[in-house]
């Protein structure tokens, strides 16, 4: 890791462990740091204009997750992808998103729903383009919203922690255009659900997503 174009400066608005991390797992997510690629900690204290000690803080958060591996003698690195986990991934996020779905469609608002429709929007205008790394970033930012309507933070979290393995794992497995065409008009289901007002048509519409998208990726056998 030489260049590190993804790091800058800190402001001080968190402390400087959380700014570290939110940057370090920012670099994982997209990419910018690969699957077995080495940390060098010195180097990123340097980069980030920090001491070691919210590195390693910020190090340890991200060990925690399972996004980076410490050895005695090779370091940190960033960890691999392991492709078969991604089925239970898969497993997970159904009956997660079902239950997701199923909450956010008792505290929808047009607030909701309009952000929904704004993201789709986007994500439109991404597939024209053939931007892969926009529309995944969008398609996050879908699933995001429908989890922070859910009302519950435990299900933000595991929302997050699973788009976040799936997203790494794209990065060696790619999407191609007709898979995010196929994304899109899911998500179209799930907000065509919530106008209607019914909890389980939404938890249906939502579970049926990550069925269709685990059948294109491969990873289950339907």
């Amino acid at each position: 890791m030489t260049a590190m174009k993804w790091a800058g400066r800190l402001p001080a608005v968190k402390s400087k462990a959380d700014l570290v991390y939110d940057s370090v797992r920012a670099a994982v997510a997209s990419g910018e740091l690969r699957p077995g690629e080495r940390i060098n900690m010195d180097e990123l204290a340097r980069a980030f204009g920090v001491s070691k000690i919210p590195v390693r803080e910020a190090v340890k958060r991200l060990e925690s997750e399972g996004l980076l591996i410490s050895r005695v003698h090779s370091g940190v690195t960033v960890s691999e992808v392991d492709k078969n986990e991604i089925r239970g991934v898969f497993l997970a996020r159904e009956a997660i998103e079902g239950l997701v779905g199923r909450l956010a469609a008792q505290n929808a608002d047009m607030g909701l729903i309009s952000g929904l429709q704004d993201v789709q929007r986007r994500m439109r205008a991404a597939v024209g383009a053939g931007d892969d790394q926009v529309l995944s970033a969008l398609n996050t930012d879908f699933h995001r919203r429908l989890a922070a309507a859910s009302g519950y933070r435990v299900l933000a979290e595991l929302t997050e922690q699973l788009l976040l393995t799936i997203q790494r794992y794209r990065l060696i497995a790619p999407k191609d255009g007709m898979d995010w065409c196929s994304v899109v008009e899911e998500h179209e289901a799930v907000i065509r659900a919530l106008r209607g007002g019914d909890p389980e048509a939404v938890a249906a519409a939502a579970s049926a997503h990550t069925v269709s998208q685990a059948r294109l990726e491969g990873d289950r056998d339907r």
